[in-house]
């Protein structure tokens, strides 16, 4: 494949061309920002032919360039990309050597994101896509698909001759990551490991066996739906039992969260200051 894909991103902005370009690689491994991921010892597990997918800010997952062939996935936001209006591009794209670097895609999938033109990424070979309304017949409305999820099915509607693999897609918090309610976290984790049972992703480390269908296997005298819902009532009771806990801790951090307000409303104008030039302003 050698050089030819670099840069090959570029100019891009309809399906049946990034399909063209997709369809070149053995592997398309999405890698989700995530404690789960560990980059030397993903990259060695795949050929030379796989391409990487990386979202937004890579310098959490990766700390030297990468070398293997890869993407960024930069989302529009209201105001245009995060990596752009927060200036972080050049920061980011370091991590991608020329010789192996795709380009970004820079992608949106609300009415209200905006995509930005290949210029503001300061000369990195760009392309678009637009997916507004990509999840809207299925995903809750109060709620915005995660890039790394509507990529993955969207990926998958392609029909590519490659492998499609999710790497790090735990949705779990940590220290180091936190899980935007904007998201509905519980249902695509639901939808992914189905599709992953359907064959149509690989989760990378596997998906295991729901213990539930031992549970079926077990207690053969009970229908599904009756093992179902009592697992619902316990899912219920625990869940009714961390709001009561939830509703303590936020009791008790009252004081500590008034003088956060109170300190932050102290904070010197300059400090509260967009940065000049973000899209969308003036």
């Amino acid at each position: 494949m050698g050089s030819s894909a670099a840069g090959c991103a570029a100019g891009l902005d309809g399906v049946d061309e990034w399909r063209a370009v997709l369809a070149r690689f053995s592997h398309i491994v999405l890698v989700a920002n995530s404690d789960a991921v560990d980059i030397g010892s993903l990259r060695s597990q795949f050929p030379e032919t796989a391409l990487f997918v990386f979202f937004n800010k890579v310098y959490k997952v990766l700390d030297r360039p990468f070398n293997g062939y890869s993407l960024l996935i930069s989302r529009g936001q209201p105001r245009g990309a995060n990596i752009v209006y927060r200036g972080e591009v050049g920061e980011v794209v370091k991590f991608f050597p020329r010789d192996y670097f795709l380009g970004i895609m820079n992608i949106r999938l609300g009415p209200e994101e905006k995509l930005n033109p290949a210029a503001d990424f300061q000369g990195a070979p760009t392309g678009h896509l637009d997916l507004v309304g990509f999840c809207s017949d299925f995903y809750m409305e109060s709620k915005s698909p995660t890039s790394g999820f509507a990529m993955a099915l969207w990926l998958s509607d392609l029909k590519l001759p490659g492998a499609i693999i999710l790497a790090g897609f735990s949705a779990r918090r940590s220290q180091k990551w936190r899980v935007v309610s904007a998201h509905d976290w519980s249902f695509e984790q639901t939808f992914l490991r189905l599709f992953a049972r359907l064959g149509k992703i690989t989760i990378h480390g596997g998906v295991a066996l729901n213990p539930y269908v031992r549970l079926a296997q077990r207690f053969t005298e009970l229908p599904q739906a009756e093992i179902s819902l009592a697992a619902a009532e316990v899912l219920s009771e625990r869940l009714g039992n961390t709001d009561a806990e939830v509703d303590k801790l936020i009791s008790l951090t009252n004081v500590i969260r008034s003088a956060d307000s109170f300190m932050r409303r102290l904070r010197p104008k300059f400090l509260k200051r967009k940065p000049k030039g973000s899209p969308g302003e003036s």
